[in-house]
């Protein structure tokens, strides 16, 4: 039968079903029996019979779709960012449009938001990795809840991220109650909101208890920048401490220092921040803060979902998802 020209009345009278028990598979409902449902789905495959979208949406008010606007979606935050946000859509009946950002020539959100002005969404979410000219000023319309993945809250839409400023507080602290003077910093791009807030933390931490910020090294989160860090901190003679932005600089360092005669940990310890190389290195020796992204995709998607559903989600303030410390064992101690 032309898929076109199947109806819910094909459907019923193939699986020996009423028209608004097929009407309820289609939509998604549990008021239907297991064994009826599955009665039903074969007749669909069976007739070639997909539920008209459209019209549903034109009935609930909803598409069951969610957009995601992000920046590089190679980079390994992202792509966990975004691993986390389509597996709950998914899981909740939604499915997930995703649009990049790398060639928007207006660097405000108003102008992000037109990529998908247009489109047939419940609601966007926006990872944030660069600064926005209207990022205080924004509101999103009525019509489309916005949740944005950043650093710092915004004062309209409703923002979470992972915690970059305690991860830095978090590695300074530790490196400190080890028994080392000071720590040195590899600090990722500053075109990166992330490496911003990680730069603060490190200086804030050290400030905190009077000890002078060492000069700091700027990568650009790949692994060949932490190599040559790593190559000008073995000239460092008070450097006993590296805290790295990001898992790939960090492992960069550690053979960067190998390779210009110092010993890791033995002479000089190394923390990274991430987790990203677990799987991807063999005997990883590397100590890191492994950042949740699945977990605040998962939860971006919730504030969007919660809002679709009438419920206000508190705008001004970050839901913040702390890191996880992992140990290694390339951090050694002093005391």
């Amino acid at each position: 039968m032309d898929r076109i020209s199947v109806s819910l009345q094909d459907v019923a009278k193939e699986a020996g079903v009423s028209s608004q028990t097929v009407s309820r598979v289609a939509n998604g409902s549990t008021a239907v029996r297991p064994e009826t449902r599955r009665k039903v789905e074969v007749a669909m495959e069976r007739l070639g019979y997909r539920p008209n979208y459209a019209a549903r949406a034109l009935k609930s008010g909803k598409f069951n779709n969610v957009g995601v606007l992000l920046s590089h979606m190679s980079a390994y935050g992202n792509a966990r960012t975004l691993e986390g946000i389509v597996s709950a859509a998914a899981d909740n009946g939604y499915s997930t449009t995703i649009r990049t950002l790398d060639n928007l020539q207006d660097r405000s959100l108003s102008g992000a938001l037109k990529l998908v002005d247009q489109l047939p969404l419940d609601g966007a979410v926006v990872i944030m990795e660069r600064d926005f000219t209207d990022f205080n000023q924004f509101k999103p319309s009525r019509d489309l809840p916005v949740v944005l993945i950043s650093e710092e809250p915004a004062n309209y839409c409703p923002t979470i991220d992972s915690d970059s400023y305690g991860c830095s507080t978090a590695a300074v602290d530790y490196f400190l109650s080890k028994g080392h003077k000071t720590v040195y910093h590899i600090a990722g791009p500053s075109t990166s909101r992330a490496a911003q807030s990680r730069i603060r933390g490190w200086r804030d931490a050290l400030a905190q208890v009077g000890i002078p910020i060492p000069s700091m090294y700027v990568g650009d989160w790949e692994a060949d920048s932490g190599y040559q860090a790593g190559l000008a901190l073995a000239h460092e003679h008070d450097c006993t401490a590296v805290y790295a932005a990001n898992d790939q600089m960090a492992y960069g360092a550690m053979l960067g220092l190998r390779a210009a005669g110092k010993r890791v940990p033995e002479d000089v310890s190394i923390i990274g921040v991430d987790d990203s190389l677990k799987g991807v290195v063999p005997r990883l020796e590397l100590t890191t803060l492994r950042l949740k992204f699945k977990v605040v995709g998962n939860e971006a998607f919730s504030m969007i979902e919660r809002q679709c559903n009438g419920e206000k989600v508190p705008s001004g303030i970050k839901t913040v998802i702390p890191p996880e410390f992992i140990d290694r064992g390339s951090v050694r101690e002093l005391n």
